[in-house]
């Protein structure tokens, strides 16, 4: 494995995490909830079945838009980084229904686990990003070096 360190951007990557914290400090203290976004994908979800409130679901429905309109508003200042996917359509499908079974497992996804409940010191959320990192680290290694 070879890290192309002339690609790596710290200014940009500082101003995001920055973003992201903000947007996570923003949404906790307007809504009261954790900005974990498989919960907040899951609320239109759930608006359909008539099972979300109102005002959360809005607030909901407002970050998703802000996470879909960010890289076209990105692009205004930079170009978006290449994205290049080794494997097919299938192997794309099986690791998404694995991301969403350790997402159901785990009560939480990486979002609502590695940036919320980790600086709030949540001990479970520590375990649940030990557990998926770990198990992200196993799987690199098996399917790149191992297989």
């Amino acid at each position: 494995m070879t890290i192309a360190w002339n690609l790596f951007t710290p200014g940009a990557a500082l101003v995001g995490g920055l973003l992201i914290g903000l947007a996570a400090a923003l949404y906790l203290l307007g809504v009261g909830r954790i900005a974990g976004i498989s919960g907040i994908v899951a609320t239109p979800l759930r608006a359909l079945l008539g099972q979300s409130k109102l005002l959360a679901q809005r607030m909901e429905l407002l970050f998703l838009a802000g996470l879909l309109l960010a890289p076209w508003l990105w692009q205004l200042a930079a170009p978006l980084p290449t994205a290049t996917v080794d494997v097919g359509p299938l192997a794309l499908v099986i690791a998404g229904l694995f991301v969403g079974v350790g997402v159901r497992m785990g009560q939480g996804c990486t979002s609502g686990h590695g940036v919320c409940g980790l600086s709030r010191f949540s001990l479970r959320s520590l375990a649940n990003v030990l557990a998926f990192m770990g198990a992200g680290f196993v799987t690199v290694f098996l399917l790149r070096h191992a297989l």
